[in-house]
Formats: structure tokens, C-alpha cells, sequence
């Protein structure tokens, strides 16, 4: 198959749109967002919290999820430098 200038053409442009699309879904994402879980789509919350608006009880599962996150890379780290012999 060729690739022709039409193609090529036509990916750019698709680049573009898609870019353009993202960077006005990132300025308006709260928006969104709750748009869409009015509409029944179950969207994850964004990675932005505020800590100190957290309970206590939120703030604690948050840090047993961080510390098992923790014990998951020390595990794999521990696994990959025993796998790995040392000459």
C-alpha cells in the first residue's frame, strides 16, 4: 500500500483534532465529568484531592492504599534483583 499525501494529510489532521479535543476536555474536565455521571457513566475521580477537606477515615484508607502500593514495588524490585544473577 502507498501512502499517499491524502493519507498523511488526513493523519495530521486527526493528530490535531484529537489534541485539541483532549486540551478542551482537560480545561472543562469537572464539567464533564458530572455531566457524565448524571447520564449514568460511572467516571473515576480525578487524581486531584484536596487532603484537607478528607476525613480521617478517608485520609487512613488513602494511606493503607499507598503503603500497599509501596509493598507491590518492594516485592517486584526484590523479585527482579534475585532473578537477576550477578556475575
Amino acid at each position: 500500500m502507498i501512502v499517499t499525501r491524502a493519507h498523511l494529510t488526513g493523519f495530521a489532521v486527526g493528530v490535531g483534532v484529537s489534541a485539541f479535543g483532549y486540551y478542551l476536555y482537560k480545561k472543562n474536565e469537572d464539567k464533564v465529568d458530572q455531566l457524565l455521571r448524571k447520564q449514568g457513566i460511572d467516571i473515576p475521580v480525578s487524581g486531584k484531592k484536596d487532603y484537607n477537606s478528607m476525613t480521617l477515615e478517608e485520609l487512613v484508607g488513602q494511606k493503607e492504599h499507598i503503603e500497599d502500593l509501596i509493598a507491590e514495588k518492594e516485592m517486584i524490585t526484590n523479585q527482579l534483583s534475585v532473578a537477576t544473577p550477578v556475575e
